[in-house]
């Protein structure tokens, strides 16, 4: 089970009208009067756009969370306390508004002799190229998913259509009421896997297919979000009794040939073994070091195609099927799905009443535990457990995919849900955030588990009509890591100031703190502050042990009193004593 963190939805306000301008990836600011408003409507691509390779400069994009983020990547394939690496290898590449802007390989395909973890000599080893083949993995569910919505689109489904209508093992009991949603979204009730694992359990293809058919609940459909492979292997199953063809025929001849997907498919021919990445080495089954073939048990089982695993791909195919959803549905003048069902799979969460676990047709939605700072209520995605992930920003019009083999050569040697964070949020934060005054606005970009703070110093208020007024951007996991405005008129001891703040999305009444993510806009607060001989504010952003967006900014500090300005930021920016915050342009 992938381990997931409770997620708080964004609230904040405009300081001024704001927008995510993708073409220029930034964050930039508007005098309301102009009347412009062109931030995406969860932000479909022109159908047109074709993927160009150019620089992050092309696109105003800082190259430098990149560079940092394929360092980070580079360390991760070295052995660290534990003798051994996170991965063998990986293949990243990063993507904005139709520009592929960071393509990186480091590491091994093939690295290892043994499940212990023996290197091969270095003659035999075979490097990561940006044209390795993976395992995809889960990822492989996103294709069942597309097949799927493409029968519904169609006419030979909808989405709520009960599965007992092309099954009569699901006529019977609770499930009966298990639709082509509930499999979609992963509320069916079924268990994770199939139990016994089909590839122990019965002794041919057909025994597992109907072993599939025939699973029990785990509980009762509609009630619980289960991540459960059940769901995808079921899902294939309707789509090869629908079109009378082989999942993998109908994947070929429906999306991957009319994408050009040229190294998308299930069972990679042996002429692209080479550049096939290794994965884990098998004892139980015993299939040794497990190259060209898939990795998910089950799956090798049912003969390596599956509705919830099998395919394999590479960075650049991904790449095309990312864009593909960005222009809703269509590449190169070829369309695998209309725009309004692209809208469903990836921009409609089904899955309210579970907010953790939030969830399109098809995709996640809104994950930080992988999508890092990309993360948003429309921000889509999807891991492998071989170690593969695609994250889709149609806000930004940006895709992030980072595909490694983390299992070889075994599975043991722990997450890599790290390294996932910091490729996607790389791109996060390479996009520039516009000051809303001036040339530069205080940003802090902390880690986990950190404090910075902004302090000013002291002044002197004379009665309770003092106020401070600022924007804010805020960009971060949740309330675990808030930003707050504190008050002090002894130095020693901070209280936090209530401030209100206004625009669409705000909180009602007075908040004490900022937090949370997706909006993207600068907002405006203002607040109250106590009358003293001398008052200190500071600003305090902090951040729990996991996960972290994109950041905080501060900008346009003022303290007024009766009209008399008591401090200005702007002016005079010396006022300001900084521990983890910096002025930025961006």
């Amino acid at each position: 089970m992938r381990a997931r963190k409770v997620l708080v939805a964004a609230t904040g306000v405009l300081v001024a009208l704001t927008t995510l301008t993708s073409g220029a990836g930034a964050i930039t600011s508007h005098d309301p009067a102009a009347g412009r408003f062109d931030r995406p409507q969860h932000g479909f691509a022109p159908p047109w756009t074709t993927l160009r390779d150019g620089r992050p400069q092309d696109v105003n994009l800082d190259p430098a969370p990149m560079k940092a983020a394929e360092d980070f990547l580079a360390s991760w394939t070295k052995p660290d306390a534990t003798g051994h690496p996170h991965f063998s290898g990986a293949v990243g590449l990063l993507a904005h508004d139709g520009v592929v802007v960071d393509r990186y390989a480091v590491g091994g395909a093939l690295r290892y002799a043994d499940a212990q973890g023996t290197e091969l000599p270095a003659d035999q080893q075979v490097p990561m190229r940006n044209d390795t083949i993976f395992d995809m993995a889960s990822i492989s569910k996103l294709f069942t998913s597309i097949a799927v919505l493409q029968l519904a689109e169609r006419g030979q489904l909808t989405i709520d259509t009960p599965v007992s209508k092309f099954f009569p093992e699901f006529a019977t009991g609770d499930k009966a009421a298990i639709t082509v949603k509930m499999l979609l979204t992963h509320v069916s009730g079924f268990d994770a896997d199939p139990i016994p694992s089909l590839w122990a359990g019965y002794p041919d293809i057909p025994s597992r297919r109907q072993a599939v058919l025939d699973s029990p609940l785990k509980n009762k459909p509609g009630t619980t979000y289960l991540y459960s492979d059940i769901n995808l292997l079921t899902l294939g199953f309707i789509v090869e009794k629908l079109t009378g063809q082989p999942l993998d025929k109908v994947v070929h001849d429906r999306i991957t040939a009319p994408l050009g997907m040229a190294d998308t498919g299930y069972n990679p021919p042996a002429a692209k073994l080479a550049r096939v990445a290794a994965t884990e080495f098998e004892a139980n089954p015993p299939r040794g070091m497990v190259r060209g073939s898939v990795h998910d048990e089950n799956a090798w089982s049912l003969g390596g195609v599956a509705g919830h695993a099998g395919v394999f791909s590479t960075a650049n195919d991904m790449a095309v099927l990312a864009q593909t959803m960005l222009n809703g549905g269509s590449y190169r003048g070829h369309r695998i799905l209309r725009e309004d069902t692209v809208r469903q799979m990836m921009l409609t969460n089904y899955n309210q009443q579970f907010p953790d676990d939030a969830h399109g047709l098809g995709f996640e939605l809104d994950q930080p535990w992988y999508m890092g700072a990309l993360a948003s209520p429309v921000t889509a995605g999807h891991t492998g457990f071989t170690g593969t992930t695609l994250v889709i920003d149609p806000e930004s019009r940006s895709f992030a995919i980072l595909l490694t083999n983390r299992v070889h050569p075994t599975r043991n040697w722990g997450s890599i849900n790290t390294a996932r964070q910091v490729w996607a949020t790389s791109l996060a934060r390479a996009m520039a955030v516009r000051p809303v005054v001036g040339k530069d606005a205080w940003t802090s970009t902390l880690g986990n588990a950190g404090v910075a703070t902004l302090s000013t110093r002291p002044f002197t208020t004379q009665s309770d009509q003092a106020r401070v007024s600022f924007a804010a951007f805020v960009d971060t996991e949740g309330p675990s890591d808030p930003l707050q405005l504190q008050a002090s008129t002894d130095g020693v001891n901070w209280q936090p100031i209530a401030l209100s703040v206004s625009g669409p999305g705000a909180p009602s009444g007075a908040v004490t703190s900022l937090s949370g993510h997706g909006h993207r806009a600068w907002w405006r607060a203002v607040g109250t502050l106590p009358q003293g001989a001398a008052v200190s504010l500071r600003w305090r952003y902090s951040t729990d042990p996991s996960y972290t967006g994109r950041g905080v900014s501060v900008d346009g500090v003022k303290v007024t009193e009766s009209g008399r300005s008591l401090l200005d930021g702007e002016r005079d920016p010396a006022v300001f004593v900084a521990e983890g915050w910096q002025l930025s342009s961006r």
